[in-house]
């Protein structure tokens, strides 16, 4: 990577938020005449430097869409092979997100995942739970569309038993009934393997995020890749819903 491209995004703005879809590890593999799984072993080296990366130059959160609830409908030795990955992973590399001060949290709907799997996420998240630098969110068994029917039935449950009424819910209350409550909405979000959609991925707080499509697949996605796209992300002018003078004259 060119270190002039490092050089002009460290002088830039760094997004506090980045989130990210990681696509492309069986395109990866299959490319490569090799199965599937080795390009999800390949993509945690890439989520292992990534999440290296945002730590050293500032970006507060990054979370990570790792397994979706749609995705318990790809062949079951699959599944069965990455949860047993994501359990390897999370034992290995804990220890040295702890010691990088590296909050480690989860999203999602972690009830179906298998018990083993499920500890070894809550000893994570307890170890890790006090650091105070980048927080490193996975996605896990996450779908958009069933966060908000679950915020919208806790809400409703408020209303029915009196706690609220039903004009007090703005758009704060709202996000703060989703499961990413307390943590920002993303300032980038970042495909790879050049797929063009959000696959119920963050759909309420990605509506003024900066979207960037590489046609990188995920296992490749590295530090020149995270830089380009950091980069451009840079180049934009955030408006949300404001005219560009209006923009430039508050800044």
């Amino acid at each position: 990577m060119k270190q002039s491209l490092r050089d002009n995004v460290l002088s830039g703005h760094i997004p506090d938020h980045i989130a990210i879809i990681m696509d492309g590890n069986g395109r990866w593999a299959r490319e490569r005449s090799l199965p599937r799984i080795a390009g999800h072993r390949e993509g945690i080296n890439s989520v292992r430097e990534i999440t290296r990366l945002c730590g050293e130059i500032g970006v507060k959160h990054l979370t990570l869409y790792t397994f979706s609830t749609e995705n318990w409908q790809r062949p079951k030795a699959e599944v069965s092979a990455l949860m047993t990955l994501l359990l390897k992973t999370i034992n290995k590399e804990v220890k040295e997100l702890h010691k990088n001060n590296v909050k480690f949290t989860v999203i999602g709907d972690l009830a179906m995942l298998p018990g083993s799997t499920r500890k070894g996420l809550q000893d994570g998240i307890e170890l890790t739970q006090d650091n105070g630098g980048l927080n490193l969110c996975l996605a896990l068994n996450y779908g958009s569309r069933q966060e908000m029917i679950d915020a919208i039935q806790s809400l409703a449950s408020k209303v029915q038993s009196g706690e609220m009424e039903p004009e007090e819910i703005n758009e704060a209350i709202f996000s703060d009934a989703l499961y990413t409550k307390g943590i920002p909405d993303p300032d980038l979000l970042i495909r790879t393997s050049g797929e063009c959609r959000l696959s119920n991925f963050l759909l309420w707080q990605s509506a003024y995020t900066e979207i960037f499509i590489t046609d990188t697949y995920w296992p490749e996605f590295r530090e020149e890749q995270l830089m380009d796209a950091i980069h451009v992300y840079q180049l934009r002018e955030r408006r949300f819903g404001k005219v560009s003078e209006q923009v430039q004259s508050s800044s």
